[in-house]
């Protein structure tokens, strides 16, 4: 866990420095949310696969590469922003491979996690990742604000490289007890190699076309998705829209983006201890949280000043972490246990969707209507989708019960 922090904490600071880098060096905010859009296509179309390579595939390895991948991207960032090699194009370049190293990394994660917790502390599993989260989240973005406006980028980047190798560290770790090791076992004796891999390249696509087939077959889930796919994509994306109006409106630069970030992530902290604080988390909680955050959000662009601008970000990150918390909890509970892995790579879809249309959906309608009326109308247009996923998931859930799943087998 305390590994876990120091990672989250140096890849906010990379999330921010890699904002307003591209945003000083182009004065757009729609090329910066092309940093976003970069990051989360490759998640987009992979997802289906690595749900099901997660299902497959032994964790702790997995991440091992991940993580050591990870650390490489943020080296590369820290020398090409130090050097000023390959520009902006590199750095495009560098978002994009990190997205299909977070297209992987989801899925695996998540199922990892979900084999050594039972199913009734799963919420409460949940949540605390999440606090650890949000607290890294604001360790990040307030060290990265600072450094953005004095050190320069390079910095964060080399620092959240190092960051990576505490949890690899914390992997190794990890004894191999109750269903950590992973899914998969040793090819069969008289088997070669290469007609294991094939074996398993073959049950990865079955896997993920039974993947499909049963997502479509759960129209609580799709529906469950596809508001966190609106809500994340009009009613998230604030490190396009905060940097909009604190280059803009606001005029606080980038210590001020700073700030706001901080605000946000002191949010998500009070999000998170709501979340654990609760029992269940129910879909009346998700629409309920949904159309509040949307309310805030349309007032927040009508926000004369930084404090109440701040304000409403603080009440929209412990939505924002409130929903996801209880969308994740939802998509796990409310799914048989052997697809688990599969759904949580849908789940990933709905992220990296909402980030690919969103991002620079918002930043082009920034730089054309203003940031303030973008705030205004994609508020608008969130809250009336929650309305709609209520009255929708009313119905589905009566004709469409959550299954009934006993205890994760050991993978």
């Amino acid at each position: 866990m305390g590994a876990g922090f120091v990672s989250v904490s140096g890849t906010w600071m990379q999330s921010l420095a890699v904002n307003w880098y591209v945003l000083q060096a182009t004065g757009s905010a729609g090329l910066m949310g092309l940093t976003v859009l970069l990051q989360s296509l490759p998640v987009l179309l992979l997802s289906p696969w690595a749900g099901a390579i997660a299902d497959r595939l032994p964790g702790r390895p997995l991440l091992l590469c991940t993580q050591l991948i990870h650390a490489a991207l943020a080296a590369s960032l820290a020398a090409v922003t130090w050097s000023h090699v390959g520009g902006l194009g590199l750095v495009y370049a560098i978002s994009a491979v990190g997205g299909v190293v977070n297209a992987v990394e989801g899925p695996a994660m998540g199922r990892f996690g979900s084999t050594i917790v039972a199913p009734a502390a799963l919420t409460n599993a949940l949540s605390l990742g999440s606090l650890v989260n949000s607290c890294g989240r604001i360790l990040g973005m307030a060290l990265g604000g600072i450094a953005a406006a004095t050190v320069g980028p390079a910095l964060l980047f080399a620092a959240n490289a190092a960051s990576f190798l505490g949890v690899v560290i914390a992997l190794l770790a990890i004894r191999p007890h109750h269903g950590v090791s992973g899914a998969a076992t040793a090819p069969p004796h008289g088997r070669s190699l290469s007609s294991s891999v094939h074996d398993v390249e073959v049950a990865i696509a079955h896997g993920v076309r039974a993947g499909l087939q049963y997502l479509l077959r759960q129209p609580v889930i799709l529906i469950t998705l596809g508001l966190a796919t609106v809500l994340g994509s009009l009613g998230r994306n604030y490190q396009v829209t905060m940097a909009a109006m604190s280059k803009g409106p606001l005029h606080i630069g980038p210590s001020g983006y700073g700030l706001l970030s901080m605000c946000f992530a002191v949010g998500t902290v009070l999000g998170s201890l709501i979340a654990a604080w609760r029992s269940d988390l129910g879909y009346q909680t998700l629409i309920g949280t949904g159309l509040a955050t949307s309310l805030l959000q349309l007032f927040s662009g009508l926000s004369i000043g930084v404090w109440s601008f701040a304000a409403t970000m603080l009440l929209i990150g412990a939505g924002a972490v409130l929903i996801d918390t209880t969308v994740s909890a939802r998509v796990q509970l409310d799914t048989h246990t052997e697809m688990r892995g599969r759904m949580l790579a849908a789940m990933s879809v709905t992220g990296s969707l909402a980030g690919a249309l969103g991002a620079p959906l918002l930043g082009w309608l920034s730089e054309w209507v203003g940031p303030r009326q973008t705030l205004v109308m994609a508020g608008a247009l969130t809250a009336a989708a929650c309305i709609a996923a209520g009255m929708a998931l009313k119905g589905a859930r009566h004709r469409w019960p959550a299954p009934v799943h006993p205890e994760p087998a050991a993978s």
